[in-house]
């Protein structure tokens, strides 16, 4: 079978958790996604199904949009909801005007470096399973 599946991954899979499931439900031996999304992440995940793997280079490396959201004034170890709270600030006055400007600045290609509990790999394994097992 050749194509291309949208999924809505839901909270609590890995991008590669959504594959497998694809790939069993379908009974197909050849899928791959075209990007990972974090485990705590939901949202649009392409599926390529057969010969359409071959597709993923040119699908890659395209604009994105993101939506979340935000808690201010509270800081977590692992910059995400499941860390440890290691801040709290009581300043309770937000400038609105201050923070569009900092939205406003986050539009637009822009380089990360990647937080230590994400789904990154490194000698095969994912940033987030070397902190999470220790």
């Amino acid at each position: 079978m050749d194509g291309i599946i949208i999924i809505n991954k839901p909270k609590g899979f890995t991008s590669q958790d959504v594959v497998s499931k694809v790939k069993k439900i379908l009974n197909v031996k050849k899928a791959g996604h075209t990007g990972t999304l974090d485990l705590l992440a939901t949202g649009v995940l392409p599926v390529l199904l057969g010969n359409y793997t071959k597709l993923s280079k040119y699908l890659i490396d395209h604009d994105k949009v993101y939506r979340a959201k935000v808690k201010f004034g509270e800081k977590r170890d692992t910059g995400d909801l499941e860390g440890k709270v290691v801040e709290i600030s009581d300043n309770k006055i937000y400038d609105v005007q201050k923070i569009e400007e900092v939205l406003k600045s986050m539009v637009g290609k822009s380089f990360q470096t990647p937080p230590m509990y994400s789904s990154i790999k490194i000698n095969g394994k994912k940033l987030y399973e070397y902190i999470r097992n220790r």
